[in-house]
Formats: C-alpha cells, sequence, structure tokens
C-alpha cells in the first residue's frame, strides 16, 4: 500500500481544499475549507461561474448573506464526493463577537439544511478566540456541530475541550513556521523534525491530555508543511492535508507506523487543567507564539473574507 492507504489505516483523511474536483483520486472522508482556500478557488476559470451564478441568483441580498450562499455551494459540491463531513467556517471578522458568530453559524446550518444536508454532515469553522469557544459551546448544547481552528496553544484546546466542541484543528506547519523564524540560524532542521518538530509536539500533547482524561473532541492536525510531520502524527483522529501532500503520500510505498496511540495516551502524566476567562486570557498571553499566530491567522483570513466581498460587490453591480 502507498503511504495514503496506509494512513487511513488508522488516521481518519480529510482534503483541506476548496478545489472539489480535486477530492475523488485521493478519497477523503472528510473535507475542509476556509476563507484563503475559496477565494484561491473562485479566482480559477473552472470554478468561476459557479460563483457568478450564485451571485446573480441572490444579487439583491447583503453581501454577507451571499458569501454564506457561496461558501454553502462549496460544501454542497464538495458532499457529493466526501462521504462524511465538510468545515464551513465563520467570517473571522466575527472571532471576537459570540452572539454574532452564532448568528452566522445557525445561518449557514439553515442554508445547508434547506438544501436536504443533514447537520450531522456540517462542521462550523470557528476560531478559538474565547468568544468563537463559549459560542461554540453555544451552537453544540443545540446539535450544531464545531471544528474550532487557528488553535496553537494548549489552553485553547483544554477551553474546547471544557466547551465540549467536536473538533479541534491544532495547526502544525504553522508552529513550526514561528519557532524556525525564531530560531533564525540556531535552527537545525534535522534536529526539530519527526517527533522533534515543535508543531507536531502540541498537537500530540493535546491528543494525550485529550485521551488521559476522556475527553471527546476529535483531535485534527492541520496546516502541514511536509510530509514527516503527518507521518509523525499518525495515528492522530483525524489529519487534514492538503492535495499536494495528498499526492506525495500517495506517491510513496515506504513503511508507515502508527506512532499516536490512545491506549498509551491514557497511561499519560497529564493533570487535568481548569481554566475560567481570565485564566485563558493569561495562559494564551504568557505563550507568544500561540498569541502572535492567532492574531496573524484572523487578520489574513480577514483580508480574504474582505477580497471576496469586494469580487461579489463587482459580480452584483
Amino acid at each position: 500500500m502507498n503511504q495514503l492507504d496506509q494512513l487511513k489505516q488508522f488516521t481518519t483523511v480529510v482534503a483541506d481544499t476548496g478545489n472539489f474536483r480535486q477530492l475523488a483520486q485521493f478519497t477523503p472522508r472528510d473535507a475542509t475549507t476556509n476563507p484563503s482556500l475559496i477565494l484561491k478557488a473562485v479566482q480559477q476559470p473552472e470554478y468561476a461561474p459557479l460563483l457568478a451564478d450564485t451571485v446573480v441568483a441572490h444579487r439583491a441580498r447583503a453581501v454577507p448573506e451571499i458569501v454564506d450562499e457561496v461558501l454553502v455551494r462549496f460544501g454542497l459540491e464538495i458532499l457529493k464526493v466526501v462521504p462524511g463531513r465538510v468545515s464551513t467556517e465563520v467570517d473571522a471578522r466575527l472571532s471576537f463577537d459570540r452572539a454574532a458568530t452564532v448568528a452566522r453559524a445557525r445561518r449557514l446550518i439553515a442554508l445547508y439544511e434547506a438544501a436536504g444536508i443533514a447537520r450531522e454532515r456540517v462542521l462550523i469553522k470557528i476560531a478559538a478566540t474565547w468568544e468563537g469557544i463559549q459560542a461554540a459551546a453555544e451552537l453544540e448544547r443545540d446539535g450544531i456541530r464545531c471544528n474550532l481552528t487557528l488553535l496553537f496553544a494548549f489552553c485553547q484546546a483544554v477551553a474546547c475541550g471544557a466547551a465540549g466542541v467536536r473538533l479541534i484543528s491544532p495547526f502544525v506547519g504553522r508552529i513550526y513556521d514561528w519557532h524556525k523564524k525564531a530560531a533564525g540560524a540556531a535552527w537545525d532542521e534535522a534536529a526539530r523534525a519527526g517527533a522533534n518538530d515543535p508543531g507536531v509536539q502540541s498537537v500530540s500533547r493535546i491528543y494525550a491530555y485529550y485521551k488521559r482524561h476522556g475527553i471527546v473532541t476529535e483531535v485534527m492536525g492541520a496546516s502541514f508543511r511536509n510530509v514527516g510531520q503527518i507521518t509523525a502524527l499518525a495515528g492522530c483522529d483525524l489529519l487534514t492535508i492538503s492535495p499536494e501532500l495528498l499526492a506525495a503520500l500517495q506517491a510513496t510505498d515506504a513503511p508507515l507506523t502508527r506512532v499516536l496511540d490512545p491506549q498509551a495516551a491514557r497511561d499519560a502524566d497529564l493533570p487535568a487543567v481548569h481554566l475560567d476567562e481570565a485564566a485563558f486570557r493569561w495562559a494564551l498571553n504568557e505563550d507568544a507564539m500561540a498569541t502572535e499566530k492567532l492574531a496573524e491567522g484572523i487578520r489574513a483570513f480577514a483580508v480574504d473574507a474582505s477580497k471576496l466581498d469586494r469580487m461579489i460587490e463587482g459580480l452584483r453591480g
């Protein structure tokens, strides 16, 4: 078997793309999208008509409502290919507004349900700010399943588990990027690869903590820079992987062994952590990497959301 098929034996493989025409060749169970991936897709000739048709069909409505129609349209196409779930993201500009995040999530779910899609097949992606986590807790109580994204700090994972969210997406590659940049010339790529990669270490700790304390929130490693980061997390509940890295895994038959094991994790020496809002904010503040990457990620997604707004406004006329 190639490495992709080997990985699927103990990890649910998820495709990280808005390009739904690429999905079938990798047979992932789920797929994830974000504002940047959707923006990238609609700028390609094969997807431009989908955007234009959606805008024309809803041109009398406000731009945010048209955006949601576009996001759901992509999600519906993805769900024709994958048997599982699609993750659709709430506007990053709402990351610090609990009520607005809840309202946007409900609208997205309503659009999916109006199209005949059960809410169990949709994960609403929300940035793992304190406000986002509390919004997710409210949504989960109403049966709307959430994927907490832009997750870099252990405290974010602890708060998400306590909130009962369905799934988290800790970002491996962006953690790696920060540490590599911070180290500068002192960075030793070989020494910090595999299990020593700081992004891999972060996800491994979260996985072990959840299993040790019986937290049912699913852990989905995300944002990979190379195949080595993926293989070092083999056994994680889920991994969401770009088409380029899925193809790389598919192209090699090198043996792949399970690294993360739930039974071994249950024996980890990781005491329970309890965080109220003040403790959460302090812990996040004390983690320079997480503070910087969370803010950077929200800003980047907000920029791309604004670009998509302008494209829609131009098409709407």
